[in-house]
């Protein structure tokens, strides 16, 4: 029996933050050694972080990264630490994970496979080491081996799978398990998605199985560089069976979570297996000898794995309410705002903002305490009047302001105020009906006639949305605040949103959810709740009404989906169009099996509106403020779904639905 202790940690990092990713590092290396460790695997890219961008392609930042490597080896004494940095060899940029043992390092690893989909660039930045090649590399004034390497430290083995190379099929497990690797560290930088934890925990349970090796997988942790947000989900598994998996979407900068393994035994479980074949040309060239000696060891009890609130739920209302809440308070701490804005209408959006906001606040609070909260999170220092002294830290957090037209109903203020003080944020109301009928009657005068709404829809609609963005940039400036935009994904979908109106804002959270989700998670909101937090009744108010924009007079009977289609069938359009690929003709065949209670005729009029606004109102999307990124597909053209501003509209297929249609 060899028992080692090992660990993997989960930091918040934030990118080109050298002193603060620093401190990440080091402290996870003072927790790792507490929990008596000698082995910790930290997250890709974690000196420099992982999200630099074309940064990456400074030279200065790969020479502060070697700076910080070298900071960071005083410290690693009687330890084997893996950390990622970015490095140059042969004219390229590789995306490399060095293994310091002992306070040197051992070597580098370089990521085999690169991840270029979805949200990921890293062809952009980075090369793909080709399998089984390797070489030396200056660093530091030691030269130092790279490439497609394992190392002996101390008797036992280990190899890396960097984040994408263990997605792939060819995953580079394989040839380490034949190698005579014992233990695989993958440290990675993963982004949560709904259901996406389900699948790590199957890649880090297979290959320890089929492998026979013990799996040690690492993740950062936060919103690290604007849109992602990564959930710290961190696992150790061995020959099939998960040791200890850490806890996941929390706010601490730091968490480590260890386990003791048994190399021999997995070493004997590779060599029952009548399947696995050995590498014995004797050919050791790629395996790299550390000397190490190992601690003593002997069998500990592990904390039970697993742990927090998704042992109870695996529902995504409970991985929405947490991914965002982490988001916001990452967001807001790393922007340096004091605070968040919202324009509060009494719809279904702006409260879902609003609630996220004091979900936030509820569940970090709940970690960190409130003294945790406030000093991390720096809320209330630039605002006087909201600053310090008695004032409760929800209303020192949030503003929420409604904003009232003639179109306005009571209903909708009543709602608005009903959700604010639930919450128990600072809540204004406020009537700008007189600035847009000073905008209408300046218009006016200027054309020489009166505006009617047959005539002008769109106009009169859009110059009240327009009309209560400047008094929320105001309260935003005011506080140093973040004002937060509260479109969301299905509106994004069609461009059912008002430019420089209710887009306004420096974050979009909601704009990666679609709006039947939001709906339905408002109404568990108002009845049932996060664990832990409980439900808010005070959404009743907003869950009983129809969504409307409340731009048209009370007398229209506005509402979203007689302006558009019905929600649900209009992101089952959008997913079968954007993210499938779908033609309109094949999208009109699969409503009308999924919508049989629709005619074709109406089938085929909401399919042709789709495509019709989607073309449209690309510079829309183009316009949006950063939105989080919430599932593995997204209409953010900026990190996801590409589409020309200027396209011939799908006319040709249009005009042909409709001749099926007819």
């Amino acid at each position: 029996m060899k028992l080692i202790r090992v660990a993997a940690a989960a930091v918040n990092q934030t990118p080109l933050d050298w002193l603060g990713n620093l401190d990440n590092i080091l402290a996870a290396i003072r927790m790792a050694r507490e929990q008596q460790a000698s082995v910790l695997c930290l997250p890709e890219l974690c000196i420099s972080g992982y999200g630099c961008e074309d940064a990456f392609h400074a030279i200065g930042v790969h020479e502060t990264a070697l700076e910080f490597l070298g900071r960071i080896l005083q410290e690693t004494s009687g330890m084997a630490v893996s950390v990622g940095l970015p490095v140059m060899y042969a004219g390229g940029v590789f995306n490399a994970a060095a293994l310091i043992v002992n306070g040197r390092i051992a070597g580098l690893v370089p990521k085999q496979h690169l991840a270029g989909d979805g949200i990921h660039y890293e062809p952009r930045w980075f090369k793909a080491w080709p399998e089984q090649v390797h070489g030396e590399v200056k660093i530091l004034g030691q030269k130092v081996p790279i490439g497609d390497v394992c190392f002996d430290v101390g008797g036992v083995r280990f190899g890396f799978e960097i984040c994408e190379d263990a997605w792939v099929g060819t995953r580079p497990g394989a040839k380490l398990a034949e190698r005579g690797v014992d233990v695989i560290l993958n440290p990675s930088a993963s982004h949560f998605a709904f259901d996406k934890h389900a699948v790590r925990r199957r890649f880090v349970l297979e290959g320890s199985r089929a492998f026979n090796v013990t799996y040690v997988y690492a993740n950062l942790i936060g919103n690290e560089a604007g849109r992602a947000i990564y959930d710290g989900d961190v696992m150790i598994a061995s020959s099939g069976n998960m040791l200890a998996t850490g806890k996941r979407l929390f706010y601490e900068p730091v968490t480590v979570t260890s386990a003791t393994i048994d190399v021999d035994a997995t070493r004997m479980s590779r060599a029952r297996n009548s399947s696995f074949e050995p590498d014995v040309d004797g050919d050791e060239t790629d395996v790299i000898a550390v000397e190490f000696q190992w601690p003593s060891s002997r069998p500990v009890k592990d904390p039970g794995s697993e742990a927090g609130w998704e042992n109870v739920e695996h529902v995504r209302f409970e991985d929405f309410t947490r991914a965002v809440s982490l988001g916001l308070f990452d967001y807001l701490r790393k922007s340096h705002s004091s605070g968040f804005v919202v324009s509060l209408s009494g719809g279904v959006d702006s409260a879902a903002v609003a609630v996220l906001v004091w979900t936030m606040y509820r569940l970090a609070s709940q970690e960190l305490g409130e003294e945790g909260f406030l000093s991390r999170s720096g809320i209330g220092c630039g605002d006087s009047q909201n600053a310090g002294g008695n004032v409760p830290i929800m209303q020192r957090l949030l503003t929420t302001a409604y904003q009232a037209t003639r179109n306005s109903s009571e209903v909708t203020r009543k709602a608005a105020a009903d959700v604010a003080g639930a919450i128990g944020c600072r809540h204004l109301e406020l009537d700008v009906d007189h600035l847009v009928q000073g905008y209408q009657q300046m218009i006016s005068q200027a054309i020489g006639r009166e505006f009617d709404w047959e005539r002008d829809d769109i106009p009169l609609q859009n110059i009240q949305a327009r009309t209560r963005a400047p008094g929320v940039w105001m309260l935003a400036n005011l506080g140093n605040a973040l004002l937060l935009s509260t479109s969301n994904r299905s509106e994004a979908a069609v461009g059912y949103a008002t430019m420089d109106g209710d887009t306004a804002g420096g974050l979009s959270p909601i704009a990666g959810i679609d709006k039947a989700f939001l709906r339905r998670w408002l109404e568990w909101m108002e009845r049932t709740g996060p664990l832990g937090l409980g439900p808010i009744p005070a959404l009743a108010g907003v869950n009983v009404q129809a969504p409307t924009a409340e731009l048209r007079p009370g007398s229209a009977g506005q509402t979203d989906e007689a302006d558009l289609m019905p929600y649900e069938l209009l992101d089952r359009v959008e997913r079968l169009a954007i993210r499938d690929k779908s033609m309109p003709r094949e999208i009109f065949e699969t409503l009308k099996v999924e919508y049989p209670d629709h005619t074709d005729q109406q089938l085929a009029i909401w399919v042709i509106r789709f495509f019709r606004l989607w073309s449209r109102n690309q510079w829309k999307r183009e316009r949006y403020a950063p939105s989080f990124h919430l599932d593995d597909r997204n209409l953010d053209p900026k990190t996801w779904c590409r589409f020309p501003i200027l396209s011939g509209g799908f006319e040709f297929e249009l005009e042909e639905l409709k001749r099926i249609a007819q």
